[in-house]
């Protein structure tokens, strides 16, 4: 699972800038699981542009956006509402918002709603745990599925972390 945290209203208001018409799409995965995205975040969103004086002009919850076959199904289908907006506000991952911006075949400025933290395991909690960095070396099989490059703060392979803790 990717790990957002959704960005704070006045940022966001400083991306869209003057535009007052705005299309949300959230994410029906990970974001709605971090909630930063789903359907309960995105109202919110609204309810709090709207009281900045903004216009949504319409939202989308795609199940998967960062799937384009998934994203096109919705932006098609909302295809009007994102033609009278004047730009577009993802709450999503960073793959979520290229992946808008790559299927929305629209000249739209596309706003990002939500930073992505890190890829993470939930746990019976619901609280996220950062695991794996995806460094695209994957050693866990020689760890016992500890990822060192992720764990430890030194991102050590070969031994114990040492110099952490006043040079211990």
């Amino acid at each position: 699972m990717i790990i957002t945290r959704q960005k704070d209203l006045k940022e966001i208001l400083k991306f869209i800038g003057a535009g007052t018409r705005v299309f949300i799409v959230g994410c029906g995965e990970c974001s709605t699981t971090c909630k930063t995205g789903g359907e309960d975040d995105v109202k919110k969103a609204i309810k709090a542009l709207e009281a900045e004086g903004k216009t949504v002009t319409g939202y989308s919850i795609p199940s998967a956006p960062c799937v384009a076959a998934k994203v096109k199904v919705e932006l098609t289908k909302n295809r009007k509402a994102i033609e009278s907006s004047e730009a577009v506000l993802v709450f999503a991952c960073g793959l979520g918002i290229q992946s808008v911006k790559d299927n929305l075949r629209l000249d739209r400025p596309i706003h990002t709603g939500c930073d992505t933290l890190f890829m993470g395991q939930v746990d019976s909690k619901n609280a996220f745990l950062e695991r794996c960095s995806a460094c695209g070396d994957c050693v866990l099989e020689l760890t016992g599925t500890i990822c060192p490059v992720t764990r430890c703060p030194k991102s050590l392979l070969n031994g114990p972390c040492g110099g952490q803790d006043k040079g211990k």
